[in-house]
């Protein structure tokens, strides 16, 4: 005889599943019926349970609640599940001479991961549990296919669909099994609502600015490419919001902002998703000192409502937001971490330098790159209490306003904190003349075999030329803002439906 797999097991599940749904059918049971009115929710069913108790003769105050089955365990005449809410679990009780033989003979046909309605008074069980005593239930909805098996022990989940990769391509699975996937995104909707609560605040109007556009530009990375069919011609998915909403800065508009999707055909690890969420915010009259002080009391706010403290701990480290934040420029950083003073020196002894600090260097790599490799490879990891970078050389910031005490330099800051790069931003460059110059550079940089370059835009140069105020413009990367408030370790943690290879 040949062994059992798990496959025939499952095929067993999904048969036996299929014979239950026509048992009800057969019964006259509307086994995907079109509302239930609850009136609570489970937890706040359980704040100030024993003032809501039955009675001895079991009257009381009945309340309804729905959710997910978790357990069932059938004793003779009566039975017991848990059912789980979106926000809580608790137990139910099921009485045959309560709710009646035929009522009592369809909750045996029941199963875990069924969708149920309950309406009941509370009491607690002999060992205290706080407990739901149903007068009537309802099946709200039949689960045909088995949830993955939960193992608990003195209480605590230990395994509940572990598997990273199926948990992301089955995240309605991952959500149903693990209570505390759904707590990271319930602090994603907190942190993005905070952000829009500061600017808003602020006197910042919220904008939308197109995902497809003509011509992509904004940052240095290589875009997703479709075909407008209607327009005939090639368009661009968007790797940055900011070339737009200048547009709106010239436009006459003072303070704008827009969170959206952005989308980068490159690679992927725990911090880089191609499609990620970026917030983007421009103010006219103001330059990059403003807005540093600005980036700290959003980060400030954000945590706090978020996470209600501004403390932030990520895998074992403790950063607090709620202090002020160290300030340090560019080269002094790469000067600590390699003994050199970068600034002004020559691509071919950057390389050197660079390869002996052993960070990987590439024949196509001009000033830029190295320095920003440097950065990434020597610095960025040690970058642990919030930081702001500040002071970027030219040849690696296209947007930015020259420095204006050194021609070499641009008016940049980069905030860090444990490690994590964080955002970006500028006093934004407004000649006209010198965009047009670094735009040719750009192209220079692309005919030299660099795909992560800034394309000419003459609409954006024209913009410029009618005249944009001097302005300071910051993004800031939602995702990784969202994996330090959450302790997640990878980006795939915080996005809802991450993209995975087939």
């Amino acid at each position: 005889m040949c062994d059992k797999t798990p496959t025939d097991d499952l095929s067993q599940i999904l048969r036996l599943r299929r014979e239950k749904l026509e048992k009800l059918a057969a019964l006259g049971v509307n086994t995907y019926p079109y509302r239930f009115e609850k009136d609570t929710r489970i937890p706040d069913l359980l704040a100030d349970f024993d003032s809501k108790l039955e009675n001895e003769e079991h009257a009381g105050p009945e309340f309804s609640i729905a959710g997910r089955i978790q357990t069932v365990r059938v004793m003779g005449k009566a039975a017991f599940c848990h059912v789980r809410d979106e926000f809580g679990q608790m137990q139910v009780y099921v009485q045959r001479d309560r709710v009646g033989d035929e009522s009592y003979a369809l909750f045996k046909l029941l199963d875990i991961g069924d969708i149920i309605g309950v309406s009941g008074t509370a009491f607690r069980t002999k060992t205290g549990e706080a407990t739901l005593r149903a007068r009537q239930f309802a099946l709200l909805a039949k689960s045909l296919h088995p949830l993955p098996v939960v193992k608990e022990r003195e209480g605590q989940v230990f395994d509940a669909f572990t598997d990273k990769e199926a948990r992301y391509r089955q995240r309605y699975l991952d959500l149903a099994v693990n209570p505390e996937v759904r707590d990271v995104f319930r602090v994603r909707a907190r942190v993005i609502s905070a952000m829009r609560e500061f600017l808003d605040g602020r006197g910042y109007l919220e904008v939308e600015t197109p995902a497809l556009q003509p011509l992509y530009g904004g940052a240095l990375a290589r875009p997703f490419t479709t075909y407008y069919n209607t327009l005939d011609r090639n368009f661009f998915l968007r790797i940055a919001d900011e070339l737009y909403l200048k547009r709106l800065i010239v436009g006459g508009f003072e303070k704008v902002y827009e969170i959206s999707k952005d989308f980068r055909n490159e690679g992927m690890d725990k911090f880089h998703n191609p499609e990620f969420t970026m917030l983007e915010f421009y103010e006219a009259y103001s330059d990059y000192r403003d807005l540093m002080n600005l980036a700290e009391e959003l980060f400030r706010h954000v945590a706090r409502t978020a996470l209600g403290k501004t403390e932030v701990t990520y895998q074992g480290v403790t950063v607090d937001f709620g202090q002020p934040f160290r300030r340090a420029r560019f080269f002094d950083l790469l000067k600590e971490a390699t003994g050199h003073d970068l600034l002004g020196m020559e691509v071919r002894e950057l390389g050197e330098i660079a390869k002996s600090h052993c960070v990987e260097v590439t024949k196509e790599m001009g000033e830029g790159k190295l320095l920003d490799e440097m950065m990434k490879t020597l610095v960025r990891p040690k970058l642990i209490e919030p930081t702001f970078v500040y002071d970027y050389p030219l040849s690696l910031s296209p947007l930015a306003k020259k420095h204006r005490e050194d021609a070499r330099l641009v008016e940049r800051f980069q905030p860090f904190a444990l490690g994590f790069e964080l955002g970006n931003a500028f006093s934004e460059l407004n000649d006209p003349l010198d965009q047009r110059a670094r735009f040719e550079a750009q192209k220079r940089l692309k005919e030299a075999g660099d795909e992560e370059t800034q394309p000419l835009d003459e609409d954006f140069l024209n913009a410029l030329e009618i005249g944009m105020p001097p302005t300071a413009g910051m993004g800031i990367g939602v995702d990784r803002l969202v994996m330090l408030m959450t302790d997640q370790a990878s980006i795939r943690e915080v996005i809802l439906f991450p993209q995975l290879r087939s």
